[in-house]
C-alpha cells in the first residue's frame, strides 16, 4: 500500500446481540488477502468481545492489532482513547490494509464518524463505510423497542411527549448511517421473517442501501470491505435523531458486572439469564463461565430470552473468574435483583 494513501475504516454498528463480533470473527478468518485491525468498544468496564476476537488472532491480524476499549463510548471519549487508538494501529510496524471498527451496541455512529475529522487523523484514514447489523427476527418481531405498542399509545396521548424510546433511537439512527444493513440470524428469521424486517427498515430508512441476509456472520469480505464511501465527508445523508446537539448522552442505559462462583448447573444458569430478561428487562448478557469440572471456559451470550453459550478454549493460565456483563434501560438495571435473579447474595458468594 503507497504510505500516503488513507487506511480504510470499517465501523461495524448494531444494536445488543446483533452479531457484530460473528462477523468480524468471519472476517478475520476470510479477510481476503487484507491485513487487518480491529477496535472493539465496549459498553461497561469489562470486556468481553475484544477476548473473542482475539482468539481469533493469526498472522493477518495479530492479538497486538485488536484493541480493547471501554472506558466509555468513543465518540464521549476521543482526544482520550480514539484519536491515540488510531494512532497507535496507523503506527504498527507493519500497517494494516484495512481497519474494522465495532462499535457497542448502544453506540450512535454518526458522532464517531464526526471524530473522522480530528486534525490528527483526517489525513490518515477515511470510513470505507458503516454497516449497521440488525436482528431479523427481532426486526420483524418489533422488539428494537421495548413496547412499540406503548410508544405508539404515548405519542397517540400528548403530542408533545418524545416519540420514541431511546432503544428504537438507537436502532434508526444506526441503520439511517449505514451504507450497507445485514440482516443477520436469517436462519432464525425464516423467509417470512426476513421480508418484515426489510420492510421495517425500508420504512426508516433515509435513502435506498442494499440489506443482505446473513447467516453467524458468513459473508465475502469483498461485499463489505472497499465501499469507498468516505462516509466522514457524507453527513448530511446520513440524519440522525440527535443532529443539532453538540453530544449525545448514555444514560438511558446501565451496565453491571456480577462476579459468579463456579456454575455446577449449566441449563439452571440459562433458566436464570431467560428469567432476568422477563422479570427485570434486561437487554443483554455476556461473559465468560467457570463451570465445575470443566477444563475449558464458557461462553455465555444472551440477547433477551435468547441464551447461546459453548465452550471457547481452556482457562489455562487464565484466572479460573466467572463474570457476567448485564446491560438493560438506566431505570430497570437492579444489582441487587439481578444477583438474586442469579441466585447470588450481596455479597456475591
Amino acid at each position: 500500500m503507497n504510505s500516503l494513501a488513507k487506511v480504510p475504516v470499517t465501523v461495524v454498528t448494531g444494536f445488543l446481540g446483533s452479531g457484530k463480533t460473528t462477523l468480524i470473527q468471519h472476517l478475520l478468518a476470510n479477510p481476503n488477502g487484507k491485513k487487518l485491525a480491529v477496535l472493539v468498544n465496549e459498553f461497561g468496564s469489562e470486556g468481553v468481545d475484544g477476548q473473542i476476537l482475539k482468539s481469533c488472532a493469526d498472522a493477518n491480524c495479530p492479538e497486538e492489532n485488536i484493541v480493547e476499549l471501554a472506558n466509555g463510548c468513543i465518540c464521549c471519549t476521543v482526544a482520550d482513547d480514539f484519536i491515540p487508538t488510531m494512532e497507535l494501529l496507523l503506527a504498527r510496524p507493519v500497517r494494516p490494509d484495512h481497519i474494522l471498527i465495532e462499535t457497542s451496541g448502544l453506540a450512535l455512529p454518526k458522532p464517531l464518524l464526526r471524530a473522522f475529522d480530528w486534525p490528527e487523523i483526517r489525513s490518515r484514514i477515511t470510513v470505507d463505510g458503516v454497516i449497521a447489523l440488525a436482528d431479523a427476527e427481532a426486526v420483524a418481531a418489533g422488539r428494537f423497542a421495548p413496547d412499540p405498542a406503548a410508544v405508539e399509545a404515548q405519542r397517540a396521548a400528548d403530542e408533545n411527549l418524545d416519540h420514541e424510546t431511546p432503544l428504537s433511537e438507537v436502532f434508526e439512527d444506526q441503520i439511517a448511517c449505514a451504507d450497507i444493513v445485514l440482516l443477520t440470524k436469517a436462519d432464525l428469521a425464516g423467509p417470512a421473517g426476513l421480508e418484515a424486517a426489510k420492510a421495517a427498515i425500508t420504512a426508516e430508512m433515509p435513502r435506498r442501501v442494499p440489506m443482505l441476509a446473513v447467516t453467524d456472520g458468513a459473508i465475502d469480505a469483498r461485499v463489505i470491505l472497499g465501499l469507498g464511501a468516505a462516509a466522514e465527508n457524507d453527513l448530511a445523508a446520513r440524519p440522525s435523531h440527535h443532529d443539532g446537539e453538540e453530544e449525545h448522552e448514555h444514560d438511558d442505559f446501565a451496565s453491571v458486572v456480577i462476579d459468579l462462583p463456579e456454575v455446577g448447573d449449566v441449563d439452571a444458569l440459562v433458566a436464570s439469564v431467560q428469567r432476568l430478561a422477563r422479570e427485570q428487562n434486561v437487554l443483554r448478557a455476556k461473559g465468560y463461565i467457570a463451570v465445575a469440572g470443566k477444563p475449558m471456559r464458557l461462553l455465555l451470550q444472551a440477547v433477551g430470552e435468547r441464551v447461546r453459550h459453548q465452550f471457547d478454549k481452556p482457562w489455562g493460565a487464565l484466572a479460573r473468574q466467572s463474570k457476567l456483563v448485564v446491560i438493560g434501560e438506566h431505570g430497570d438495571i437492579d444489582e441487587a435483583a439481578i444477583r438474586a435473579g442469579l441466585g447470588l447474595s450481596g455479597s456475591g458468594i
